[in-house]
């Protein structure tokens, strides 16, 4: 009833839509007769004569539009009862407005060519008004502390070390993103679709875990079930497992299982491979980077507590602070702890975070180290591997609160990381930088799979053991440099990467557990004590099982014309693929060399941005990924035959438009996978596989009215198997690719004379049917999920905001496959409710 109450007050919201009146917003127009000075011209070096006194800073401000001749737009509660100290004499004008501005806490960010919004960059980091962002433009003013993006945290153009770029309009996505060796690049001016999803998103969505922040991407599916141990992801058709997911720009070190979101302070999401980017392997549809929490320039002491149905609770405490005179250093530390039972049946969740965060920016040297520990256990896991036997229809997904698995059964993982950055500006444009990390993760459990086996939903429960470590070590060291030849403007980047990922398991023999019959619509459990866990072998001291090293150099130079009209990046990356398999089986082979492969080349990439306006970019790209194919095995006729890694290629054109306060992008996109198989008339073994993926993304975010945000997209997709073994299934559609996704979040701030505070909250998310194996026989039906929510911010008693957030998660309760990628099933999440309190000190 809760779910059904709120999803009638978010459809109710829609008709309370407030309008400038009531959203409070101040347009401070021209007399009749001036013309407004374009900002850029603002910006150019033309004074102005100003004649300002000291006092209250809302009709200074209306002295300042009248003789400037800029327009300004603001909230109007954001200026009351603040004061400035006057100013008189000839200035550029956005000189002269942040000497008015000085000592009040805002400062200003250009929304079109002839007006300009102020903002207070307090919010954005302490999570309030959504549409006050920190602007972009450094502005130096003689003989005072820079304004612009130092005394905020940025990096300079080619650093990366601090604050990420600023929120965009309505607090929810990024301005700009990390987008490999290229470094932090506007969204703009960026040849890639990539976007940056907020810390202010991730806690307003209560997101849990990586999987609930890509929700919020029409192009990106989660593949795993919500109550397994990992988290798993389709973009673009493709898949990306967590494995694959970046921190900070370095790879093999995140948890290869799930992501946690207490210490991210931003989660980006490049489409496309990115061999040239990042080096690595796989990642064929895209790259998921986690940027970590910084310290802000002010004090930061939050701690929230969470419930969850049925029985969780969650308290987290989020602490940042700076030191030193100029706030050179910064500590930013994130403890929570989570523990209960979730709405499905048996299943519970334990899960405890640390992270620390320390940096320094000085004002040539920047670092910062990173350390991550987390633990996760889980009775009654559900499984990554269910499926379906051929030949028969998937049956209707089940009860979404039923659990096939037993109360015996658990899983426990451990995972620490150590991750650093050091960057140095050896010239003003020139930054050389070394990056480098170490994680260890382990896992034991005892957990079911089923598969299957009639309409009705019987099927074949088996359980199984495979305790594993996982161990990441990258290093990373790069140039990058700007400068210019002639009209030529030049962006170089150097990088060198070597990362690697290793293995361990087996080494034991394995026990006979039990295969029993069940039903997925009835499922039969077995009974506590009937396996003996205590005799289980654990994750520690396993044999090497495999070993991955991906070693690459890489070039990239982005030549730009005409102020930044046309931007062209060429480049490529060379990179060494080094795979080893090893005997696990206990006895005399154990631990010898089962397989070895060894190949390199090199990947261009050749990106292009054409900006005929400042807020419209068109851009097109072709880049690959790199997958190593492995050797012909035994029974075929060229027994042990090396191939060269496969390339996946992916040709795409889109556009960009930002209208200030909402912006819209367009992407045309196909990707080229190969894949390796022996074909059965000749017993080749060859990389003459095939699968092509075409797709149109259109996406939209931003506060298109005050108080009013949005985030979302549609994805058309055509993923189509080209060339198939024995040409037995070309033509048809690629299993486990919808081929529309459409994602809708929105939040509409109540009036103040209605509910001062108060923001309504809700989110659609729609996957057409999918089909499950490759002959196209077995298909599971789309499905469709809302969710609904409600927010109220308020001032506490020590004068800093308190936040009360309410969602609930699939309201209508419906069950349903949310997944049949990778020949696995997936059931979707039943009715979820959270709410939490958020309290700054």
């Amino acid at each position: 009833m809760a779910g059904m109450a709120l999803a009638g007050v978010s459809l109710l919201a829609l008709a309370l839509v407030p309008g400038p009146a009531q959203a409070q917003t101040a347009s401070r127009a021209l007399p009749k007769g001036q013309e407004e000075a374009p900002v850029a011209a603002a910006q150019a070096g033309d004074t102005v004569a100003l004649s300002i006194p000291n006092g209250p800073l809302e009709p200074a401000l209306v002295r300042f539009t009248e003789q400037a001749r800029v327009k300004l737009v603001y909230g109007t509660d954001m200026t009351e009862s603040l004061t400035t100290t006057g100013i008189e004499g000839a200035f550029q004008p956005l000189e002269a407005l942040g000497r008015l501005l000085d000592g009040t806490g805002l400062t200003y960010r250009s929304v079109s060519p002839s007006t300009i919004t102020l903002v207070n960059p307090r919010y954005v980091q302490l999570g309030g008004r959504s549409e006050e962002t920190v602007r972009l433009d450094e502005i130096v003013v003689e003989g005072r502390p820079a304004a612009g993006p130092a005394s905020a945290g940025l990096p300079p153009p080619t650093g990366t070390v601090g604050q990420p770029p600023p929120p965009f309009a309505g607090g929810q996505v990024a301005t700009g993103a990390r987008i490999g060796l290229l470094g932090n690049r506007s969204v703009l001016t960026t040849p890639f679709n990539v976007t940056g999803y907020t810390e202010k998103l991730i806690q307003d969505q209560q997101a849990r875990s990586l999987a609930d922040v890509v929700l919020n991407d029409s192009s990106v599916r989660n593949d795993a079930p919500p109550f397994s141990e990992r988290d798993s992801f389709f973009i673009r058709g493709f898949s990306v497992v967590n494995l694959d997911v970046g921190f900070d720009g370095l790879f093999y070190l995140a948890n290869p299982r799930r992501v946690f979101t207490e210490g991210v302070e931003r989660v980006e999401i490049l489409k496309g491979p990115s061999a040239f980017l990042n080096g690595g392997t796989g990642r064929v549809g895209g790259t998921i980077n986690l940027i970590p929490k910084r310290a802000y320039d002010e004090p930061l002491t939050r701690l929230t507590t969470t419930y969850l149905s049925d029985s969780q609770v969650w308290t987290h405490a989020d602490l940042g602070r700076r030191f030193g005179p100029s706030k050179e250093w910064g500590v930013r530390t994130n403890l929570s702890y989570r523990n209960g039972n979730t709405p499905l049946d048996k299943n519970a969740i334990e899960v405890g975070v640390a992270t620390l965060g320390l940096d320094y920016r000085g004002e040539r040297l920047r670092a910062s180290l990173d350390l991550v520990h987390n633990t996760q256990n889980i009775t009654a896991p559900t499984s990554l591997f269910n499926s379906v036997a051929p030949n028969i229809p998937v049956p209707r997904a089940p009860n979404n609160r039923l659990n096939t698995a037993s109360s015996l059964e658990y899983i426990d993982t451990r995972y620490n990381m150590a991750a650093g950055r050091v960057e140095y500006d050896i010239l003003p444009d020139t930054t050389i930088y070394a990056a480098g990390g170490v994680s260890r993760y382990n896992e034991d459990f005892l957990t079911s799979f089923y598969r299957v086996t009639s309409l009705t939903g019987q099927a074949t429960n088996t359980l199984s053991i495979q305790p594993q470590e996982i161990q990441g070590l990258t290093g990373e060291v790069g140039l990058r440099t700007k400068f210019q030849t002639g009209m030529l403007g030049h962006y170089l980047t150097v990088s060198a990467v070597e990362a690697n990922n290793r293995n361990y398991r087996g080494g034991f023999l394995t026990p006979t557990l039990p295969v029993f019959q069940t039903n997925i619509y009835d499922p039969i459990h077995l009974a506590r004590g009937s396996v003996n866990t205590a005799l289980l072998p654990r994750s520690n001291n396993r044999p090497l099982f495999t070993e991955l090293s991906a070693r690459s150099v890489g070039i990239a130079d982005t030549l730009s014309l005409g102020e930044d009209r046309f931007l062209l990046t060429l480049g490529g990356r060379f990179q060494e693929i080094d795979q080893q398999s090893y005997v696990t089986a206990p006895g005399a082979t154990l631990g010898n060399l089962a397989s070895n492969y060894q190949r390199g080349r090199f990947s261009p990439a050749i990106a292009a941005v054409f900006r005929p306006t400042d807020n419209l970019s068109f851009y097109g790209n072709y880049i690959e990924a790199l997958e190593p194919t492995g050797i012909a095995p035994i029974a075929a006729i060229n027994a042990n035959e090396v191939f060269p890694p496969a390339v996946s290629r992916q040709q795409e054109i889109g556009a960009k438009y930002d209208f200030g306060t909402v912006a819209v992008t367009a992407s045309l996109f196909e990707i080229e996978q190969p894949n390796a198989f022996t074909d059965p008339a000749t017993r080749r073994f060859s990389v003459s596989g095939l699968q092509r993926n075409r797709g149109v993304e259109l996406s939209v975010f931003g506060e298109p009215v005050p108080g009013v945000r949005l985030l979302g997209g549609v994805t058309f997709l055509d993923g189509r198997l080209v060339n198939t073994a024995g040409r037995q299934f070309d033509g048809n559609v690629a299993p486990g690719v919808p081929d529309v996704a459409f994602n809708l979040y929105g939040e509409v701030d109540l009036p103040p004379w209605l509910a001062p505070g108060l923001t309504l909250t809700g989110r659609a998310i729609y996957t057409s049917s999918q089909f499950y194996n490759q002959a196209n026989t077995q298909s599971v039906p789309d499905w469709t999920r809302f969710d609904a929510g409600l927010r109220y911010t308020f001032e506490g008693v020590s004068g800093k905001p308190v936040t009360v957030r309410a969602i609930v998660e699939n309201v209508f309760d419906n069950s349903y496959w949310a997944s049949a990628a990778r020949g696995f099933l997936a059931v979707g999440a039943p009715r979820t409710v959270i709410v939490s309190a958020t309290v700054d000190f």
